[in-house]
């Protein structure tokens, strides 16, 4: 790929990040989004949250938008009272990544929402979310596996068409799907794994995490829609 695409990525925003003699207020990302992004033949952009108003301009400098992974989506955002098991709210990303996602939707610019991010497309378009399941990440802080499977027809399954098995953690879920989204795979317990915008350019998320993984195909999907490549 002679021009590598650019593709911003949202970002953690943590109040007592940790490095060397340092404790300090940081923007993070976990190194495995700007890797999946660059092996995918991309150039990685780190998005930290900023004021809403600057998400088109922010996004008119993108050939791709990645929604990154992170913490639940606070229900007050989709009309819902918070269920004593969600986490605590970060209210600075919501806001940003719903700009973000709004801008780039308005922009035809290329998206992919990777669990939290594949929520918050689907609470961007009016759509719910389950707020606890069980199965789905057993052990804190250690990510699993399980089986996910395509649905026939769409452009998901256009790229990976085979059921196949996927790093996951997450307890939340797609509920009531968004406007003019659809399902595009399933777990085996019937949860929503993949959602796309049927009529956009190219909108997917995925409820696991890629970037734990070394399947390049969904990423790499993104970065040929962003290119200008896609088939």
């Amino acid at each position: 790929m002679a021009d590598r695409p650019l593709i911003g990525i949202s970002t953690y925003l943590e109040a007592g990040a940790r490095w060397g003699v340092w404790e300090l207020e940081a923007a993070l990302l976990p190194a495995g989004y700007p890797r999946l992004v660059q092996r995918s033949g991309g150039l990685a952009a780190m998005l930290p949250p900023d004021a809403p108003e600057h998400a088109t301009a922010t996004v008119t400098r993108l050939d791709g938008l990645v929604i990154a992974g992170g913490p639940d989506v606070e229900p007050v955002r989709y009309g819902a009272e918070t269920d004593p098991r969600t986490g605590p709210p970060a209210r600075a990303r919501d806001t940003w990544e719903l700009a973000l996602i709004d801008a780039a939707l308005t922009a035809g610019v290329p998206l992919l929402g990777i669990c939290r991010g594949m929520q918050l497309l689907n609470v961007a378009l009016g759509g719910t979310l389950v707020q606890h399941i069980e199965g789905h990440a057993e052990v804190p802080g250690v990510f699993g596996r399980h089986l996910v499977k395509p649905v026939p027809g769409t452009s998901y399954a256009d790229v990976v068409p085979e059921e196949t098995s996927v790093p996951t953690f997450h307890h939340q879920a797609v509920d009531r799907l968004g406007t003019g989204l659809v399902p595009s795979a399933h777990a085996a317990d019937g949860t929503v794994e993949a959602v796309e915008l049927p009529g956009a350019r190219w909108v997917v998320g995925v409820q696991w995490h890629p970037e734990m993984g070394e399947d390049l195909r969904v990423m790499r999907a993104l970065v040929e829609a962003a290119s200008g490549t896609a088939p």
